[in-house]
């Protein structure tokens, strides 16, 4: 793992439902690659892989459905219910995570990749290889709104979804970049499209 990356890394972050992927969505369709800790965490406990196989072995077949795959939902209530069943499945499929954004982020070719990674500022100290933070950034009232609206939740849970991730002050302390997407999502093609060449100028 000592080797460094050839191009600049940017990792994106964010808190819940603050934009992150209208952002990655306007960088993709520039040319970047994204590499996404969301899809990372899928692919590693993909039916027939090591780490799904370590899963099993931790917590039992039970949490298999009937095709093989992990069955995400009784999972998530086992591991939201039990903070030392939720370390040991991170403990799992984090460190699996990490492997497979840096693979990826050195196979790349291009000026530069954007690796997106919801959970950057609870996790910091394993990404210290990253060029670059940008941080997708909206108040908490926003962030609020849009989950009510986008999850149908209420506001409890809305506010608990928010709460359980790091704090707007402390994803804001890392950042190098911020977008400011509080206002209205057309606002992002130019936001994107000045960090874009800077980025590239930074190459």
């Amino acid at each position: 793992m000592s080797a460094r990356p050839p191009a600049l890394v940017v990792a994106l972050t964010g808190g819940v439902a603050a934009g992150k992927s209208a952002v990655t969505r306007r960088f993709e369709a520039l040319g970047v690659p994204v590499h996404d800790a969301d899809v990372a965490a899928r692919e590693v406990i993909a039916p027939g892989s090591e780490g799904l196989a370590e899963v099993v072995a931790a917590f039992g077949p039970e949490v298999l459905d009937d095709r093989g795959q992990l069955d995400r939902p009784s999972m998530r209530r086992r591991v939201f219910a039990d903070p030392a069943a939720r370390r040991r499945l991170e403990a799992i499929i984090h460190p699996r995570v990490r492997a497979w954004l840096r693979e990826r982020a050195l196979a790349d070719s291009t000026p530069y990749c954007l690796l997106a990674i919801p959970l950057l500022a609870e996790n910091i100290a394993q990404y210290r290889w990253v060029d670059r933070v940008l941080v997708v950034d909206v108040p908490e009232s926003v962030q609020l709104d849009r989950l009510i609206a986008r999850d149908g939740v209420d506001e409890t849970l809305a506010r608990r979804m928010i709460e359980q991730q790091a704090s707007r002050a402390d994803r804001l302390a890392l950042a190098d970049d911020v977008i400011d997407n509080s206002g209205d999502e057309s606002a992002l093609d130019q936001a994107v499209a000045e960090l874009h060449q800077r980025y590239l100028a930074l190459t």
